[in-house]
C-alpha cells in the first residue's frame, strides 16, 4: 500500500519542528551520532510508520543493495532471536491488542539493539524513514502521564541541570492530529515493531 500523500507534509513539519528545538535547547540537548541509548528496546510504531519504513527499503534496494543487504541480514538476526518471544502475530508481526499481550509487551526485547541501527558508526541506516518515535525523542514533547495528565517528557540524557522553565522553553510541538488523520486514511489500527516493517511482508514467517 502506497503511503498517503501528505506523510510528506508529516514528514517536513515533525522534522522543522525538531530543528527548531535543537535550536532552542543547544547544549542542554545530548543527541549525538553513536549515542544509541535510544536506539535499543523495542517500541510500538503504528500503521503509517511501519509503510514508511518498508517504502525506505524499497528504495534502498534498489539504489544501495548492498546497505540493503547489511539491514535485512541483523533484521533476520534480530527476528531469529526474538520471534519466539513476540506478544503478537509472529509471522505478520503485528502487536497483540489483549492485556496479557500487552503486559509481556513490556519486558520484550528491552536490551535488544534496533536492526536500522549500524553498530560500526552508531548511525541510523534508514535515519531518512525513521518513525515518529525515533524523530521526537530527545527534545521536551508533551504526552499523556499516567494517569492522563499532560506533561513534559524529554530523554533522561538531556537537559541535565535544566531548570522546568528552561525545559519548557524548548518544547518540540508535534503534529499529532495530522498523524491521526493520515491513520484513518491508511484504514489501520495495527502496531508493530521496527524490524518486522525492514522486511517485505511476509517474509519474516517462521
Amino acid at each position: 500500500m502506497p503511503l498517503p500523500a501528505r506523510d510528506a507534509e508529516l514528514v517536513q513539519i515533525v522534522d522543522a519542528s525538531l530543528t527548531e528545538a535543537v535550536r532552542r535547547a543547544g547544549p542542554w540537548l545530548a543527541c549525538r551520532i553513536g549515542c544509541t541509548q535510544c536506539c535499543h528496546g523495542a517500541f510500538a510504531i503504528n500503521a503509517l510508520d511501519a509503510d514508511r519504513l518498508r517504502s525506505g527499503m524499497r528504495a534502498l534496494r534498489a539504489t544501495n543493495p548492498s546497505l540493503a543487504e547489511a539491514i535485512e541480514g541483523r533484521t533476520r538476526s534480530w527476528i531469529a532471536v526474538y520471534q519466539a518471544d513476540f506478544p503478537g502475530d509472529p509471522a505478520s508481526g503485528v502487536l497483540g491488542r489483549s492485556e496479557e499481550e500487552q503486559e509481556r509487551f513490556e519486558d520484550f526485547a528491552n536490551e535488544a539493539p534496533c536492526p536500522a541501527l549500524d553498530p560500526a558508526t552508531g548511525r541510523c541506516d534508514v535515519y531518512a524513514w525513521r518513525p515518529m518515535t525515533c524523530r521526537v525523542f530527545g527534545p521536551p514533547i508533551r504526552a499523556a502521564g499516567a494517569h492522563g495528565e499532560e506533561a513534559l517528557g524529554h530523554c533522561e540524557l538531556c537537559f541535565i541541570g535544566a531548570t522546568p522553565e528552561q525545559v519548557a522553553a524548548c518544547e518540540m510541538p508535534v503534529p499529532h492530529d495530522l498523524e491521526e488523520e493520515l491513520l484513518e486514511e491508511l484504514g489501520s489500527q495495527d502496531e508493530t515493531v521496527v524490524a518486522f516493517a525492514l522486511l517485505p511482508r511476509g517474509a519474516a514467517t517462521p
